[in-house]
């Protein structure tokens, strides 16, 4: 088994001693170093608790022998395209037990015709942590509502649909909501 931990750790721009403080109960940005070079043992709890840290689910933590990765060939930032000091590769994403998609018919907002967005099912006591998120809602009769989660009060969330000019809808006690967690665009 193939840690992963460093690459997560250090895309998501986190230091040894920011992921240690994050873990629960927190521990050691030694151990946590000991782990992602393999000097010590990753168990299934210290790698459930360092993707928790992570905000990750643990399966993004492991390279798996069956997992098709595609290599980084360059960096791209600020001062254009930049050949990498170390080589990279992006592992293909992996698909929570509760995921759903939208797909996008016509453009709106950030979003273009033809994009997928993948989003990860929320119960309700974890909705304050999509604050600020586009999330889908289900509503009554198999409708949906697509925007930005911009408050809650109570059983009550406050979404703003995508495009201008358009107006806060209120959903009561929505029993699930997605949230947008990555897009696939074709170009």
């Amino acid at each position: 088994m193939i840690s992963r931990i460093r690459e997560v750790r250090k895309t998501k721009g986190l230091t040894l001693d920011d992921v240690a403080k994050r873990c629960n109960p927190p521990t050691t940005a030694q151990t946590i170093g000991r782990l992602e070079t393999g000097m010590r043992t990753l168990s299934l709890d210290w790698l459930n608790r360092i993707a928790d840290a992570l905000a990750v689910d643990s399966a993004e933590l492991l390279a798996l022998p069956d997992q098709d990765e595609l290599p980084v060939a360059a960096m791209l930032d600020h001062k254009g395209a930049h050949a990498l000091k170390k080589t990279e590769a992006i592992a293909q994403p992996t698909i929570e037990t509760d995921m759903v998609a939208l797909r996008v018919k016509s453009s709106i907002g950030d979003y273009r015709a033809g994009d997928d967005v993948w989003l990860s099912r929320r119960a309700p006591d974890q909705y304050a942590a999509a604050l600020n998120r586009d999330i889908l809602v289900p509503r009554p009769a198999g409708r949906f509502l697509f925007g930005r989660l911009i408050g809650r009060e109570g059983d009550m969330i406050q979404i703003l649909p995508l495009g201008s000019g358009a107006r806060q809808q209120v959903v009561k006690d929505p029993e699930w909501i997605g949230v947008a967690v990555r897009l696939v665009r074709s170009l």
